[in-house]
C-alpha cells in the first residue's frame, strides 16, 4: 500500500486533472439516466396487479389513466374540453357523457349508473386514458399539457398527476438538498476539525465521488426518485468519515516525516486505505442487503449507494490527498485550536459509572422495543404532500363531489356473458364502500342498443381477450377498509372468472403492504448477519459482534420507537432504510472504539484503563462523525416539501445522534461488564505472555 501511496502523492496533479475530466462523462450519464417516480412499478412483475398493467398496455394501448373533473361548464364546453384533451399527445382515449352521446342523447335516458358516474350537480367527470405507463415520460408530458390547455375549472386527479407534481418538486429541490447538506456539514467540520479550510476540500472530494456515482447510474438505465434525492445526501453522510481518517492520519504522519509532506501523505494514504476499506465493508454490506428485497426499490437504492461508498473510498485516497498537498500552505494558514473540549472528564465519568449506564440501557430497551413494534405506517406517499399542489386539490375535489378516494380497474374475460357481467357488477356494487361500477355492459341499456356504442368507446373497454370495468371506492388507498374491500371484490370476481384481475393503485398498494412487510424481515436479518460476520472476521471474536450489533440495534429501535411516542406515522420504506443504513453507517463508531480497546488491552493494561483510553481517544471522532452525518441530513429534512424525503432524512439525522450517545455511553459499559468474556472469546485481547500465564494457571 505504501508504493500506491507514494505514486498518488507524486502524481497529484495528474490525478486532479483526471478527476475533473471524469466529470464530463459523469454529467452526461446523469442527464441521460431516467428517473422513475412510480414506486408501485418496483413491485414484482409476476403478481396479478403488474401482469394486468402489462396486458392493459399491450391489448388496449393504455397505461395510466386519470379522472378529470370539470366544474360549472355547459355540456358543449365540456365536449370542447374533452376534444382538446383527446388531441394531446399520448392521450389514447377520453370517455365522458358528451363523448358517449355527442350531446344529442338526453341524460334522462342513460342508465342511471352512467349518469351518476359522469354527472353530479354542476360538475362533470371524464376518464382520460394514456398510451404510456402511469409515470411514463409520455403520460407526464400529457398531464402537463392538459393543465396548460384546460381552464381553472378543470381538476386532473390520479397517480399520473401526483407523479408529475412529485417530479417537479424533486427536480426543483435536488440541487438545494446538496447545497444545504454541504453548507451545514462544512460548518460542523469547521468547528470540530482544526482548520477552517479543510472542510472545503472534504466537500470537493466527496463532490467528485457523488458526481461519478450519479453519472455511472446510466448503466442501470433508470433510478427511482427516492434514490436520486437521497444519494447525494447519504453519500456525503456515510463517506465523510473516510476524509476525517485521512486528515488525522496525515497530521499524525507529519510528526514522523516533518521535512517531507509528500512522504507523510504517502504513509497516510497507505494507513487510510487499510482502515477505510475495512470500515466501508459494513456500510456496503448494509446497502447490499437491500438488494435482496423482492420490492426492487431496495435493489435500486442498494446498488447506487454501495457504488457510492466505493466511489467515496476511491476519491478519499486519491483526490483528497492530491488537493491537500497542493493547497497545504493555505490549509495551514487557516488552522485553529480545537473548539470542542477533550471530554476526558466525561470519559472517566462513564467508565466509573458503567453499571448505571448499562442498567439505563436495559430499562430503555423495554419502551424502545414496544415503540418499535407499534408505530404507525403509511403507504400512500402523496398523503404527505403540500395541500396546495394541483394533484392534491384535484383528488380532494373528487373525494368531496363524487365521494371517490380510489378507483380500481377490473379485467375479466371478454367472453363473459352480459348476464354474468351484470350479476357480478351488481354484487360488486353492493360491497361496502363501492360508489360506482362502470363497464361495457353498463353502456347497453334499454334505450341504447349495443350497436349505438361508438367504436372508439368500445375499444377502450373491450379487446379480443379482455374487457375492462371501473370501480370507484370511497375508501382511501392503503387503508384497512379498502384492503378488505379489494379482498371481497376479488372473491366475487373469481366466482365468475378465475383469471379475472383487479388492478390499479389500491390493489397494487395492497400487494406492496404484504411484500414489503416480508422484505423488511428478510433485509433486517441479512444486514445484521452480514455485519455480524464482518465484525467477527475483523476482530476474530464470538462475543464482540453480538455486543456491537446489539448496541446499534438498540439505537435503531429507539429511533423508530420514538415515532410511536411522538404520535407520528412512518412511511413503509422507513424501517428498511433506517434498519440497514443506520446499522451499516453508525456501527463504524463502535468499531473505532473497539479497535482501540483491543489495542490497549493487548498491550497489558487492565480493563478499566483500556476502556477509559478507548473512550477518551474515540469520543471526539465519534462526535465529529455523528454531527457531520446529522448536519448532512437535518437541513434536507427541514427543507424538503416531499414528506417521504423529509421523513427519511430526519430519521437518519436523529439516528446518527442516538447512535452517537448509545455508543459513547453504553458500549464502554458493556466492555467493562463483559471484559472477561470478551478476552476469552476474542483473539488479540490478551498479551502472549499473559495468555501463557492464564493457560498455565488453569492447566
Amino acid at each position: 500500500m505504501l508504493k500506491l501511496g507514494e505514486w498518488i502523492a507524486k502524481h497529484r496533479v495528474l490525478i486532479l486533472v483526471f478527476a475533473v475530466v471524469m466529470l464530463i462523462p459523469s454529467a452526461i450519464g446523469y442527464v441521460k439516466t431516467k428517473v422513475n417516480y412510480d414506486i408501485l412499478s418496483y413491485l414484482p412483475k409476476n403478481i396479478n396487479t403488474m401482469v394486468g398493467q402489462d396486458i392493459l398496455k399491450e391489448q388496449f394501448g393504455q397505461g395510466g389513466f386519470s379522472l378529470v373533473m370539470v366544474e360549472g361548464m355547459s355540456d358543449k364546453d365540456v365536449a370542447a374540453t374533452a376534444d382538446k384533451i383527446a388531441a394531446v399527445d399520448h392521450v389514447s382515449n377520453v370517455v365522458c357523457y358528451q363523448s358517449l352521446t355527442d350531446c344529442n342523447i338526453p341524460k334522462e335516458i342513460l342508465p342511471s349508473n352512467i349518469s351518476e358516474f359522469f354527472n353530479k350537480g354542476d360538475t362533470n367527470l371524464m376518464a382520460v386514458f394514456f398510451d404510456d405507463t402511469t409515470s411514463g415520460e409520455g403520460t407526464l408530458k400529457a398531464v402537463e399539457t392538459m393543465r396548460k390547455i384546460t381552464s381553472k375549472q378543470c381538476f386532473i386527479s390520479g397517480m399520473s398527476a401526483i407523479t408529475l407534481d412529485m417530479k417537479n418538486i424533486t427536480e426543483s429541490e435536488m440541487l438545494i438538498y446538496a447545497a444545504i447538506a454541504a453548507i451545514l456539514t462544512s460548518i460542523v467540520l469547521m468547528v470540530t476539525m482544526d482548520s477552517f479550510l479543510i472542510p472545503l476540500f472534504f466537500m470537493l472530494s466527496i463532490g467528485f465521488a457523488v458526481a461519478w456515482n450519479l453519472g455511472s447510474n446510466i448503466f442501470l438505465g433508470e433510478i427511482s426518485f427516492i434514490t436520486q434525492a437521497l444519494a447525494m445526501v447519504l453519500q456525503l453522510g456515510v463517506t465523510m468519515d473516510y476524509s476525517i481518517f485521512l486528515w488525522h492520519s496525515y497530521k499524525e504522519q507529519q510528526k514522523y516525516y516533518p521535512d517531507s509532506r509528500q512522504d507523510a501523505m504517502a504513509h497516510a494514504i497507505a494507513a487510510t486505505i487499510t482502515s477505510v476499506v475495512g470500515s466501508s465493508f459494513t456500510t456496503v454490506a448494509g446497502f447490499l442487503a437491500m438488494c435482496f428485497m423482492t420490492f426492487t426499490l431496495g435493489l435500486d437504492l442498494g446498488i447506487v449507494m454501495a457504488k457510492g461508498v466505493v466511489c467515496g473510498v476511491i476519491s478519499c485516497v486519491t483526490v483528497l490527498p492530491s488537493m491537500i498537498l497542493m493547497f497545504d500552505k493555505a490549509i495551514s494558514k487557516t488552522s485553529h485550536k480545537d473548539f470542542l473540549p477533550s471530554f476526558k472528564r466525561t470519559s472517566a465519568f462513564i467508565v466509573k459509572h458503567s453499571w448505571v449506564f448499562l442498567t439505563g440501557a436495559i430499562v430503555l430497551l423495554i419502551p424502545a422495543v414496544f415503540g418499535n413494534s407499534n408505530y404507525g405506517v403509511y403507504y400512500k406517499i402523496d398523503s404527505t404532500f403540500p395541500k396546495d399542489l394541483d394533484s392534491v386539490i384535484a383528488n380532494t375535489k373528487l373525494a368531496e363531489e363524487y365521494n371517490m378516494n380510489s378507483t380500481h380497474i377490473l379485467m375479466v374475460s371478454s367472453d363473459m356473458s352480459a348476464k354474468d357481467a351484470n350479476k357480478m357488477m351488481n354484487k360488486i356494487k353492493s360491497v361496502d364502500g363501492v360508489e360506482f361500477t362502470f363497464g361495457f355492459n353498463s353502456l347497453v341499456g334499454s334505450a341504447i342498443p349495443e350497436e349505438a356504442v361508438p367504436e372508439e368507446i368500445r375499444s377502450v373497454l373491450k379487446s379480443d381477450e379482455w374487457q375492462l370495468m371501473l370501480i370507484g371506492s370511497e375508501y382511501e388507498v392503503a387503508s384497512d377498509d379498502v384492503n378488505e374491500q379489494i379482498g371481497t371484490i376479488n372473491k366475487i370476481v373469481k366466482k365468475y372468472d378465475p383469471n379475472g384481475m383487479l388492478i390499479g393503485e389500491a390493489p397494487a398498494t395492497k400487494d406492496l403492504i404484504t411484500i414489503t412487510d416480508r422484505d423488511f424481515k428478510i433485509v433486517n436479518i441479512l444486514s445484521i448477519a452480514a455485519i455480524f460476520l464482518i465484525i467477527a472476521f475483523t476482530f476474530r471474536s464470538v462475543t464482540l459482534p453480538v455486543i456491537l450489533v446489539a448496541v446499534i440495534e438498540l439505537a435503531i429501535m429507539i429511533n423508530l420507537g420514538l415515532a410511536y411516542y411522538m404520535g407520528s406515522t412512518l412511511s413503509f420504506i422507513a424501517p428498511i432504510v433506517i434498519g440497514t443504513i443506520q446499522l451499516g453507517a453508525t456501527v463504524d463508531y463502535a468499531i473505532l472504539m473497539t479497535t482501540r480497546y483491543r489495542t490497549e488491552r493487548s498491550s497489558g493494561k487492565n480493563k478499566k484503563e483500556s476502556v477509559g483510553i478507548a473512550l477518551a481517544t474515540s469520543i471526539m471522532s465519534v462526535i465529529t462523525s455523528a454531527l457531520g452525518f446529522f448536519a448532512a441530513t437535518v437541513g434536507v429534512a427541514l427543507y424538503s416539501n416531499i414528506g417521504l424525503i423529509s421523513e427519511l432524512c430526519m430519521l437518519l439525522a436523529r439516528g446518527a445522534l442516538i447512535s452517537m450517545v448509545i455508543v459513547i455511553c453504553v458500549l464502554p459499559s458493556m466492555f467493562m461488564v463483559f471484559d472477561k468474556l470478551i478476552c476469552k472469546t476474542s483473539a488479540g485481547f490478551i498479551p502472549k505472555e499473559k495468555k501463557f500465564e492464564y493457560r498455565y494457571k488453569n492447566a
